[in-house]
């Protein structure tokens, strides 16, 4: 086939668009191998936690339900970091099979450029990197948001008066709403000895409440036996009483139980409930400077599927004498290691520097990017 692409008579080109035989063929040729790295890494992350089960179970006597719930709660956290890794995998085993069996040669000889060739392969990687991250931004929050509660309410059994939470939403013109109070009563969905208070947009008192409790009635809050204070302009106030008052305080209970354990760990958090809370006041600014660059990270973080998927091609297509899949293994392991040892030393650059989280956060992408381009050119010419 090489000899007589030298004398002229080449194969027409592959299209771009609309997709091509050879791009199902590619695409599932992608789809055992990286459910092979699915299962093999999530089966890893599942060993390390059945330890954890045990030790709620014999060392905290929590139930034996509320434990595997609170695993697979955490389940999507791990998938976070599992599908990047299955991209790499999958990736390397199928460019292995496909070269070592002369498949990527043939396809060269037949006029087709190694870039077309691996276009779907590439293209599939972004797609994985938008799933996992509408699995970041819109699954993994509640997951944790319900694991708070269980953690809680089942297997820590907290008291009403366990801890002060807090939560603050902006009002129209500028202002502020911040409500304090006591403690959260989770069985019951009720927070106790509550206390409002409303800001003008030049962070004046406005409006003082006090409730003895506070129930949740979707999607607002119950106030009972609540005492409201309103301070006029002139400094006068006025006082009003009420056996019940509906405020809505921009928190659902399990986000409230989420405080006390993930206030110091944004990493537990979606993009949307970070800038909350950058925007909230509350943090310190060691926090401060932390949530930024989590904020920043977790758009990046993501796209490791695509630049995974880009920088396994060129090692795929090497050829391998021995090993065969546990080489391949071995391979995306160490690739893995490398690129989030990178990533955590860029994450606390931008956790030093806040004008320097969005391109420390994107530095990782961008490095093995480049590498793989080059790789991926270097064994195109070749």
């Amino acid at each position: 086939m090489i000899g007589v692409a030298r004398l002229g008579h080449t194969a027409p080109r592959a299209p771009w668009w609309p997709p091509t035989i050879m791009d199902g063929y590619l695409v599932a040729e992608l789809g055992g191998p990286f459910l092979f790295g699915l299962s093999a890494f999530t089966l890893i992350f599942v060993a390390t936690q059945i330890i954890a089960i045990g030790r709620l179970v014999s060392e905290e006597h929590a139930p034996l339900w509320a434990a595997v719930e609170l695993f697979l709660l955490s389940m999507p956290q791990y998938l976070l970091l599992v599908i990047p890794m299955a991209m790499l995998l999958g990736t390397l085993l199928a460019m292995q099979r496909l070269s070592g069996e002369s498949e990527i040669t043939a396809l060269l000889a037949g006029g087709i450029s190694l870039s077309r060739i691996v276009a779907p392969l590439l293209i599939v990687g972004f797609v994985v990197s938008l799933v996992a991250l509408a699995l970041q931004e819109l699954v993994v929050p509640l997951a944790n948001d319900k694991a708070a509660y269980v953690q809680q309410a089942v297997i820590e059994h907290l008291s009403p008066g366990a801890s002060t939470l807090q939560a603050v939403v902006p009002l129209p013109g500028g202002g502020k709403q911040v409500t304090i109070a006591g403690g959260l009563d989770v069985p019951t969905e009720t927070l106790v000895d509550v206390t409002v208070i409303r800001y003008d947009a030049h962070q004046k008192a406005q409006d003082f409440i006090e409730a003895d409790r506070a129930r949740y009635e979707p999607p607002t809050w119950r106030f009972e036996n609540a005492t409201t204070y309103h301070f006029a302009p002139d400094g006068s106030v006025g006082t009003q009483s009420g056996k019940y008052l509906t405020i809505d305080i921009g928190e659902r209970p399990n986000q409230i139980a989420q405080q006390s354990i993930q206030i110091s760990n944004p990493e537990q958090l979606s993009r949307a409930e970070i800038k909350e809370r950058l925007g909230s006041g509350q943090l310190l600014p060691p926090q401060q400077r932390t949530f930024t660059a989590s904020y920043a990270a977790k758009l990046a973080r993501p796209f490791a599927a695509f630049v995974f998927t880009l920088i396994a091609v060129p090692f795929g297509l090497r050829p391998v004498r021995g090993g065969g899949m546990g080489l391949g293994f071995g391979l995306a392991v160490a690739i893995v290691f490398v690129y989030y040892v990178i990533s955590t030393i860029f994450l606390t650059i931008g956790g030093i520097a806040t004008s320097l989280a969005g391109p420390a956060a994107w530095a990782p992408n961008v490095l093995f990017t480049v590498i793989g381009a080059s790789l991926l050119r270097r064994a195109s010419r070749a």
